[in-house]
């Protein structure tokens, strides 16, 4: 049997991160996959950075999302496609903030991640990735189109899709793909405002996953982020105040 734990959307909350490799030390997975969307919006991205470095220099299986595009080159398009009357500027502050705070060093290694790591487990394949198998942006959303659900997740060989992007946690079954997304170890998005993250359990041919909820003192990085004072951040701290997106 093999335990796999799956991180995603930290975007730059360490507070949310510590406390989520704190309990990550008691359940001891033996593999742990981190899905993206390190460093934009929060307020501490070098503190987070450092952290995933430490985890992934334990062993750990690290790529990017779209916003660490945004945050390590600037490349807005990739990023944010959907965007298409423009980049708001809160968007290009934060990224900016970041990219500064993060120096050259970490910028470089933000960089070089990949964007899909896979693992196997005997014969079964589990695949990190931020969004969805070959993509960065285009996720697997509650309200998507069931075909497109499944072209989607017929994009990879892996039985088991490990990602994160849409910060609404889910495991979903589809019968010959199992989906875990672990929402947001962050800057979660349903309504509860602790960090998200997922476990998966491989044993012989059977598979399962399970999200699980870790607190974070929130209120601090609500204040963090308001005494910031970049534009978007009081919509930011209210979203890491209550667990919902607000903008």
């Amino acid at each position: 049997m093999a335990r796999i734990a799956v991180i995603s959307d930290v975007h730059g909350n360490l507070l949310a991160l510590e406390a989520v490799r704190a309990a990550l030390k008691k359940e001891r997975p033996d593999a742990v996959m981190i899905c993206g969307d390190l460093v934009l919006n929060g307020p501490d991205p070098v503190g987070v950075v450092d952290a995933i470095r430490e985890l992934e220099s334990d062993g750990a299986l690290v790529v990017a999302g779209n916003t660490d595009i945004a945050v390590a080159d600037f490349d807005y398009a990739a990023a944010f496609p959907s965007l298409m009357d423009g980049i708001p500027e809160s968007i290009r502050s934060a990224a900016e903030w970041a990219h500064d705070q993060l120096g050259d060093a970490r910028v470089d290694w933000l960089r070089r991640l990949p964007s899909e790591r896979r693992w196997r487990v005997g014969d079964m394949l589990l695949l990190a990735t931020h969004a969805s198998p070959g993509s960065q942006t285009e996720g697997f959303d509650a309200v998507l189109d069931p075909n497109v659900t499944i072209e989607r997740a017929a994009r990879t060989d892996a039985r088991v899709i490990c990602c994160g992007h849409t910060h609404l946690p889910e495991v979903r079954d589809l019968g010959w793909k199992l989906i875990v997304n672990a929402g947001s170890a962050g800057y979660v998005f349903d309504g509860e405002p602790t960090a998200s993250w997922a476990l998966v359990d491989v044993d012989d041919e059977q598979v399962g996953g399970e999200i699980r909820r870790t607190e974070f003192d929130a209120l601090a990085v609500s204040n963090m982020l308001s005494a910031r004072g970049l534009p978007g951040d009081v919509y930011r701290a209210a979203t890491v105040r209550t667990g919902k997106l607000v903008r």
